[in-house]
């Protein structure tokens, strides 16, 4: 990569919510970006347009994450992305963020229920990392979202924690297997933010924000920008030794 050529973040599921506050700070900090989306081609476009009202380069590709056989389809599609739009063959940043909530007690949670969320918040961040990696620039950042139920436990999330669980672990074993190529991996576990996620709950029902406010040390629930401007500080060369860690951002949920 030529020393003068501006860095480029892929983040999965860029079109809503923290994909999408990521990707605005991230342009905000002199990041193009590259935004993947699963149904609301609109939505990406949108975030895309937005990017580039700000001056740097941006595009949007379809993407379901939890489709593993789509994985190679979607690399010959970035590949050309890259090189059409960017005059890259490589990016820099991968934020897997892409996600979906299920809220479902164990005794009632269903294999059905339990493979969705297995294919997208583990499996397919898997597969799709292991795909991104010859397109990844070394000395690049791999940023894992989490959450913070991994730390603290709420009834009806014993399956969407679990995956986040994995991975966590996974990346501890990512940050061994690829420091000798200087990439960087964290994860990122969020607490309560107003996004549509879940249904939009801690956004939309005021029962369920007052709660989470009176349990968060900051007294109010997280927001999109909270998390956005966390995800491009640690895209920065400022935390470039800052490597196999979980980072909540909850604002100190049940401390």
């Amino acid at each position: 990569m030529s020393k003068s050529a501006s860095k480029i973040a892929l983040i999965t599921g860029g079109s809503r919510g923290l994909g999408r506050a990521a990707a605005e700070h991230a342009a905000q900090h002199g990041i193009d970006v590259i935004v993947t989306y699963r149904e609301k081609k609109s939505d990406a476009e949108d975030v895309v347009r937005r990017v580039q009202a700000s001056g740097r380069k941006a595009a949007a590709l379809k993407l379901d994450v939890g489709q593993t056989t789509t994985f190679e389809a979607f690399t010959k599609e970035l590949s050309g992305v890259l090189a059409e739009h960017f005059g890259r063959k490589t990016f820099d940043y991968l934020i897997n963020n892409a996600g979906q909530g299920v809220h479902a007690a164990f005794a009632d949670t269903t294999e059905a229920q339990f493979d969705a969320l297995l294919n997208v918040h583990f499996k397919g961040v898997y597969f799709l990392t292991q795909r991104m990696l010859p397109l990844l620039e070394d000395g690049g950042r791999i940023i894992n979202v989490s959450t913070g139920l991994t730390r603290f436990s709420m009834a009806g999330y014993s399956a969407y924690a679990a995956m986040k669980g994995a991975i966590e672990v996974l990346t501890h074993y990512l940050a061994k297997e690829l420091g000798e190529r200087r990439i960087t991996v964290n994860t990122v576990a969020p607490g309560g933010v107003a996004t549509d996620f879940g249904g939009g709950a801690v956004r939309d029902n005021a029962d369920v924000a007052r709660y989470v406010a009176s349990v968060t040390a900051l007294g109010r629930v997280g927001q999109p920008d909270d998390l956005g401007a966390l995800f491009a500080a640690l895209l920065s060369d400022d935390a470039r030794w800052l490597n196999a860690q979980r980072i909540e951002a909850s604002g100190g949920m049940f401390v």
